[in-house]
């Protein structure tokens, strides 16, 4: 089992893609033994990918406040494909697509 590092330890790599990741330790959920900040995972995403998500966070908050959104499937669909597509181009790695697909459409993994 890897080594785990210290609160506010991390490291700078570069991908084989050719892009830079940083990654820090905020520290780790005591139940899954999982850090707790993810959010290396979501930088470096495509513009489109960045609107369609802040497009599904307005649709959640309506729909968390207990309202209706009418264009909500809409949003759902164009990030759900946005993903997919950028996963597929190696825009974005398998770990990033199963973070937003988790946090944005609120999607459990099997």
């Amino acid at each position: 089992m890897p080594k785990r590092r210290a609160n506010g330890e991390g490291n700078i790599r570069k991908r084989k893609d050719g892009r830079w990741e940083g990654r820090y330790t905020a520290g780790y959920d005591q139940e899954t033994g999982k850090p707790l900040d993810q959010s290396y995972l979501e930088c470096g995403l495509p513009d489109d990918l960045q609107a369609s998500i802040q497009e599904m966070q307005k649709s959640w908050a309506i729909i968390d406040s207990g309202s209706r959104d009418p264009h909500w499937d809409i949003y759902w669909c164009n990030l759900n494909a946005d993903i997919n597509s950028a996963e597929v181009e190696r825009i974005i790695s398998p770990e990033q697509a199963w973070y937003l697909r988790e946090k944005y459409l609120r999607m459990e993994r099997e």
